[in-house]
């Protein structure tokens, strides 16, 4: 028996006030497609259909290989967004439908709810919630066990908008009796539209089984609205955060911790408030992070301690220290035990082992060996206005404080410059490179400077 997919993804979303596909937002590092793509992987179903309209070019894009992509020219409803999707998977088997815009589904609640579809072998099961506040949701009707009819907010009467348990849009069907009752669905509605809803009207009409699964009120959460975005995002944050707790990541304040989907921490890593991580981003065992810290696409490797920083794109060795108001730009590349503090700026470049940029320098474009210092207010100049050049500083170098380092230029391995320096050459290795002018003082100045101040102002 087969088993295939349909998810509703065509829909613009005009609540979001945004140009982008209401699916296409993102959660936690996911679009909200992705999290029900997501879903329905564990499930080993045999097809999927993925229903677009709106950017239907931008959606289709965004599918993983294993689903495909249907259009639904016009809108004109569910019931024919699921003719649409149906004509792709075809009509054998079990059909799941489920909306593109509700990623708090969990994909235990989707096999619980096939489970019993099989085993009851009804035409069709239907996932519902019970809320507190049910207003604009459609209501389920039921008689005993099964139930009879799904009515919506703008068509119920006053006795069946006092039901407290509500369609999540989430079904399974006999696909074949789907297909047929699609054709019997009219548009008589306040919306003039095909209503998915009412195929269980039409099937149970004909004296088929209907069946139910209640789910927590929590996975019945569609987004239709910035606010309810923001809200599912938090909660999936808090599940991520969940996991990395019972893995034995530590966090002082867990719900000042922001992490998405695809990042990876090690247990035994420790995570202060306000620490945001996002894309690709690596955490190491014992790694501590934060607080105030926000990392994208970064690796931080075992042991290493980073406050009060900016990383993209950067990679941070074991050991290493970075921090407090540092900002590593794309391939940033620290090796073990190096150090960037205090408003430190490393962009495209390579820090030794051991070797230490302490605070207030740019760094860009360069290649730094081991065990070498960078003074205070140290400049690579690395962008001559046309182009970006290299510089190289080699082992055990000292930097003196404020040396700008006109690239391309090279620091031999041992090699000082005096503080204040302009180098614009190579310093061989071993060498005391110094370029300043001779102090000069004039004596008295200060005398004739109040001396011309006060005949100015008679």
């Amino acid at each position: 028996m087969t088993t295939s997919a349909i998810v509703l993804a065509a829909g613009q979303g005009t609540r979001m006030k945004s140009d982008l596909a209401k699916v296409l937002h993102l959660a936690a590092g996911r679009s909200l497609l992705d999290w029900v793509l997501a879903m329905l992987e564990p499930l080993d179903v045999d097809a999927v259909a993925v229903v677009v309209g709106h950017q239907a070019d931008e959606v289709d894009a965004s599918l993983p290989e294993w689903a495909t992509a249907v259009i639904q020219a016009e809108q004109l409803g569910t019931g024919d967004a699921a003719k649409v999707g149906l004509a792709a998977v075809g009509t054998d088997g079990t059909v799941l439908v489920v909306p593109g815009d509700m990623p708090l589904l969990e994909s235990a609640t989707l096999a619980e709810m096939l489970g019993v579809h099989r085993e009851t072998g009804s035409a069709a099961t239907v996932l519902t919630v019970r809320i507190e506040d049910p207003t604009g949701y459609g209501r389920v009707l039921r008689d005993g066990e099964d139930v009879v009819a799904i009515v919506e907010q703008g068509d119920a009467d006053h006795d069946q908008l006092m039901i407290d348990e509500v369609n999540t849009s989430v079904y399974a069907f006999d696909a074949g009796m789907l297909a047929s009752a699609l054709e019997r669905v009219g548009t008589e509605n306040s919306q003039g539209e095909f209503y998915l809803t009412d195929v269980i009207g039409v099937l149970a009409a004909d004296g088929h089984r209907i069946r139910a699964v209640e789910a927590a009120p929590i996975e019945g959460t569609g987004v239709n609205s910035h606010d309810q975005l923001a809200a599912v995002a938090a909660i999936l944050r808090a599940r991520i955060n969940k996991r990395l707790l019972a893995d034995g990541v530590w966090m002082l304040d867990p719900s000042r911790v922001y992490i998405d989907h695809g990042v990876a921490v090690a247990g035994g890593a420790r995570l202060y408030p306000d620490t945001i991580l996002e894309g690709s981003t690596v955490i190491g065992a014992g790694a501590e992070v934060g607080p105030s810290v926000h990392a994208r696409n970064t690796t931080i490797e075992p042991g290493a301690t980073v406050r009060y920083a900016v990383l993209d794109g950067a990679s941070v060795g074991p050991g290493a220290t970075i921090g407090p108001f540092t900002y590593l730009r794309p391939g940033a590349v620290l090796s073990e035990k190096a150090k960037a503090g205090a408003f430190v700026e490393i962009k495209n470049s390579e820090v030794g082992p051991r070797s230490k940029v302490p605070h207030l320098s740019y760094i860009g474009d360069t290649t730094i060996g081991e065990d070498a210092n960078i003074g205070a207010g140290t400049v690579t100049v690395n962008y001559d206005g046309f182009a970006k050049h290299r510089t190289v500083i080699g082992d055990r170098v000292r930097i003196g404080s404020d040396t700008m380092l006109i690239a391309p230029v090279e620091v031999g391995d041992d090699a000082f410059t005096g503080a204040g320096s302009v180098i614009t050459e190579n310093v061989s290795s071993g060498s005391l490179a110094v370029e300043r002018s001779t102090q000069r003082e004039i004596e008295g100045y200060a005398e004739r400077r109040r001396r011309r101040a006060g005949a100015d102002e008679g």
